[in-house]
């Protein structure tokens, strides 16, 4: 299997926790070499240290994908230690809590700019490379926020739809051209985001269960990358938003504003807080957030299983959505 691996070059964006940690340290168990980027350098040597430990080069390349120069200079240094990269992955990215009336114009626009305009700089340069090379591999990491929504999210939520809409065209622009674009869909995952997420709800949160491993998410991308594909859900969870909303919209957005109030916010008072949107932050720089339910999440997966069953035959009657809202929503906090 490592043979497979062997003298490929992987760039990941936002490696220096969560999600690109996670798969830095996977591609580097499988043999691939990384180029590691974030704003936050010391976090990338850390990983650099712990992925050559491995027996693979690293190299590590601090970049706010915000910034379309420093970008630029990410593909030029990757192609100046190694002479090519396989494949890049957009991972980068940042979460902001509020109403539309309570979040700032400027840490909207900000969002956008990492979220999504750091992802089409990404895809710029790395097909532009893939073109010249021949073939290549891109993933673009959105969110299941990509294909549905949820209250108090309004800029992630555009940020994510924006980053799978705009992968899909990318795709069928560079179809039977040897150029892959796969976009990765996480449920709620484990990771450092959540404290460094923009908050201006004046409360505290913690994320919806269930919650999955950013591992998870790594064995995703690794399978992307090895067998392309055009999008892939991770988690059951995922699945599960994505057919509930296209079963019966209009109970699935009650149910997720129930889900919300009751889940997503603790019963803690906090200011407003710009999070790492402006400028990294130096807490939290694990592959996990420590956010990881002690619970029975097969039991609200299976709740929220039954839940969906539940809606196919409810929908029938008058009045069916609003009380199956209140059901699954009970379902999932469990």
């Amino acid at each position: 299997m490592k043979q497979a691996w062997k003298n490929r070059v992987i760039v990941i964006t936002g490696a220096s926790s969560g999600i690109g940690r996670a798969t830095a340290l996977a591609l580097a168990k499988k043999g691939a070499h990384v180029v590691l980027a974030a704003r936050r350098e010391e976090p990338l040597d850390d990983l650099a240290r712990e992925c050559e430990a491995l027996g693979v080069r690293a190299l590590v390349v601090p970049t706010d994908v915000s910034d379309p120069a420093a970008v630029r200079n990410l593909a030029d240094e990757a192609l100046r230690a190694f002479g090519h990269f396989d494949a890049w992955i957009n991972n980068a990215g940042v979460y902001l809590l509020g109403s539309l009336e309570e979040t700032p114009d400027d840490a909207f626009r900000q969002l956008m700019e990492t979220n999504f305009f750091g992802t089409v700089t990404g895809t710029r340069v790395a097909v532009a490379q893939f073109r010249h090379q021949g073939y290549g591999t891109l993933v673009n990491v959105a969110s299941t926020f990509g294909a549905v929504a949820g209250p108090y999210v309004s800029a992630y939520v555009a940020s994510k739809h924006a980053v799978r809409g705009f992968s899909s065209s990318v795709r069928q622009e560079l179809l039977n051209t040897g150029i892959d674009v796969c976009t990765v869909l996480p449920a709620a995952i484990d990771t450092p985001l959540w404290r460094h997420t923009a908050n201006y709800t004046g409360w505290r949160i913690r994320p919806v269960e269930p919650v999955y491993s950013p591992e998870r998410v790594a064995t995703a991308i690794l399978r992307v990358l090895k067998e392309p594909k055009p999008e892939v859900l991770v988690g059951p969870a995922a699945r599960g938003f994505v057919a509930m909303h296209g079963l019966m919209p209009g109970t699935f957005e009650r149910t997720m504003r129930g889900v919300t109030d009751a889940q997503h916010f603790e019963k803690v008072r906090q200011r407003p807080t710009s999070g790492s949107l402006f400028r990294p932050m130096a807490e939290g720089t694990g592959a996990s957030g420590g956010y990881r339910s002690g619970g029975k999440p097969w039991l609200r997966r299976l709740l929220f299983a039954g839940g969906l069953a539940a809606a196919a035959v409810s929908l029938r009657r008058r009045g069916a959505g609003r009380r199956l809202g209140v059901r699954v929503a009970h379902a999932l906090v469990g």
